[in-house]
């Protein structure tokens, strides 16, 4: 009789886990099948409301009441469609206009990078009294690109598993709170596309995050947020080998983001192949537009990154941290930028 139970509670389990692979599968051909319909004019004004946040929404719904069944496929599709979309973005920018918007955030982000990073390091050591690896984590990943950030630095550091799970829940929930009321914040304060996407450069962990608010926002924000995003992402090296020094790690090896590489790359064939041809603009507007269906695609798959078990995963203290660098560093920018 109890092995009648046993076989018929497994059966249940994995019919269940079944039939959340069919919905996961399923609600990802629904959204790219919309995402694909907005090329259609008759239909896109019908499909305004399939926007990053709106996408992230149905991620975070997703993977909180129903779960993650594919949390490997998860992780790396995210990872490898926004490096993809990051790069079509750079189809549509001009180089000299990125080399000018990038110079407009860079001494702030100078002293950002390693003011968020004192602070984070006080606030979590000295007050929280945090662990030295998650706070350490914590802060390095608000002051540079997020989860690129933690990865990169935890194998330095000779990060524990628990610590490098803190760090990421932590820093993946502010990401998801700060793309859905970024945008709505910026509108209410009356923010000009400029300042917005510098605000959201440099006061939104990741990229992913920094990119889904500023497309959001409008055109020129995305255009400055990603400039100015991938300029403070290009810190990592500096500071992975800081890091290596006050550490004293032994570690030789440095993940570089080879994608800004590529960015920058389309950026230059954009401004002078592309646009000095009719079919060359046409082709950098094509892959541009297409680069912004695959990052809202890319927000569902993040969204639903976020399960039950890694928010039980995240320690208060730990959370309490990111949750007060993150308010200041974004109050401190909007006053820079204010008195600019």
């Amino acid at each position: 009789m109890l092995q009648q139970v046993k076989k018929k509670d497994y059966f249940c389990k994995k019919n269940a886990v079944m039939n959340d692979k069919k919905l996961y599968v399923v609600t990802c051909i629904a959204i790219f099948f919309l995402l694909m319909l907005g090329f259609i004019p008759s239909f896109s004004c019908y499909l305004s409301w399939v926007t990053p946040p709106a996408v992230l929404l149905c991620g975070l719904f997703f993977g909180l009441f129903v779960g993650q069944p594919y949390p490997e496929f998860n992780k790396k599709v995210s990872k490898y469609l926004l490096q993809y979309a990051v790069v079509g973005l750079g189809f549509g920018m001009n180089l000299s206009d990125a080399i000018a918007r990038g110079k407009e955030g860079m001494l702030f982000t100078i002293v950002s990078v390693f003011g968020t990073m004192l602070i984070g390091w006080f606030i979590g050591r000295k007050v929280l009294k945090v662990d030295r690896n998650s706070s350490y984590l914590i802060s390095t990943g608000t002051a540079i690109c997020g989860g690129s950030a933690i990865a990169t630095i935890g194998p330095i550091i000779n990060a524990k598993d628990e610590e490098m799970s803190v760090s990421l829940a932590t820093i993946f929930i502010l990401n998801a709170v700060a793309l859905l009321i970024f945008p709505y914040i910026g509108a209410w304060l009356g923010l000009s596309q400029t300042d917005f996407g510098l605000w959201a450069a440099i006061a939104i962990h990741d990229t992913s995050s920094v990119v889904g608010a500023g497309a959001a926002y409008g055109e020129e924000a995305l255009q400055v947020a990603t400039t100015v995003k991938l300029t403070r992402a290009l810190w990592i090296v500096l500071v992975a080998l800081l890091t290596m020094f006050l550490f004293r790690s032994k570690r030789k090896i440095i993940s570089f983001p080879l994608f800004i590489l590529f960015f920058v790359v389309a950026l230059i064939l954009n401004t002078y192949v592309l646009s000095n041809y009719e079919w060359g603009v046409s082709l950098g507007n094509i892959i541009n537009t297409l680069s912004k269906k695959v990052l809202t695609l890319t927000m569902f798959f993040i969204g639903a990154s976020l399960t039950k078990k890694t928010l039980k995963s995240i320690g208060v203290k730990a959370f309490l941290q990111g949750v007060i660098l993150w308010i200041f560093i974004s109050v401190i920018t909007l006053m820079y930028i204010s008195w600019i």
